[in-house]
């Protein structure tokens, strides 16, 4: 029975500004996208019984409609009527609720997947919808590399690719913190700050990505409540990170750095807690990586 592997790359925001909250109830966000190499990976198989069956090594994680792989394939299978079932097992290693996208790159590797076992098409834009309605992440997780989010961040606009750099991606074991949690505490924050400097930031983010620097509006609300996320974010540039930040909404802290081996002396310094070695991906890396030619 063919079975396709299929890596799910995890991601930091170098830039992540939210500018305010829309009349559908979201955020608007403007935000840079980094794929780096730390991942998952799905193993999807065609089935002789019908519907999904989904395994994981995560004993936490849903493994039925909760879970987004399973809406993933779901989904797909709906659009293209596929008749054939499926069965996917997930191989955890982006830790859950610390920022990284796991759950939307997850998702968006069954959607890939599920194209590639079935030989089924569709168009690109089709697809970027379906994406979108399972996480507003879930679409640059179809095109890696940097990007620029807008919108909720489903709106995706390709960056040209900066030097590889290495990362170091600090997840502390005791502390996780929810997205919607995360956005109640920016609340009222987010009325407080200067127009002008948001749309300062913003043309800045818009036109010269590069020159923006690392910056998240989360840091201030999350360190507020967890003091010891800003002890790792200090400990990292202290261990010679270029930039550091939370990751998305948090809980996870990542430092950028010039080498490997700086990176690699100065995850030795979190002995308490989960930390991963990576490097940042370029489109084409991950592009092939994916082993996937559909256009998005």
């Amino acid at each position: 029975m063919r079975t396709v592997r299929q890596p799910a790359f995890a991601k930091i925001n170098l830039c992540l500004h939210v500018l305010g909250k829309r009349a559908d109830g979201y955020h608007e966000l403007r935000t840079v996208f980094q794929a780096i190499r730390l991942h998952d990976t799905l193993e999807l198989t065609l089935g002789s019984a019908p519907g999904i069956e989904l395994e994981t090594t995560d004993p936490e994680l849903p493994r039925g409609h909760d879970n987004l792989v399973w809406r993933a394939i779901d989904v797909l299978r709906r659009e293209l009527r596929i008749q054939h079932g499926v069965r996917a097992r997930l191989v955890k290693r982006i830790p859950v609720a610390r920022g990284l996208g796991g759950g939307s790159s997850d998702a968006a590797a069954a959607l890939v997947a599920t194209l590639l076992l079935t030989g089924k098409k569709l168009p690109a834009g089709r697809l970027l919808e379906l994406a979108a309605s399972l996480g507003a992440d879930v679409p640059f997780f179809l095109r890696g590399g940097r990007a620029l989010g807008v919108g909720r961040g489903d709106e995706i606009y390709p960056l040209p690719d900066l030097p590889r750099r290495a990362v170091v991606v600090v997840s502390p074991r005791e502390i996780a913190v929810g997205t919607r949690e995360a956005y109640g505490w920016l609340g009222g924050d987010l009325t407080k700050r200067g127009a002008a400097s948001r749309l300062w930031s913003l043309c800045a983010l818009c036109w010269s990505p590069q020159e923006a620097g690392v910056s998240n509006d989360f840091e201030a609300v999350v360190f507020r409540r967890h003091p010891r996320l800003l002890k790792i974010k200090r400990g990292l540039l202290k261990r010679g990170a270029a930039e550091a930040a939370l990751a998305g909404s948090g809980s996870a802290v990542f430092g950028v750095f010039r080498s490997p081996a700086q990176a690699r002396r100065a995850a030795q310094g979190f002995p308490q807690d989960q930390v991963f070695v990576c490097n940042t991906l370029s489109r084409g890396e991950y592009r092939r990586a994916q082993r996937w030619r559909g256009g998005v």
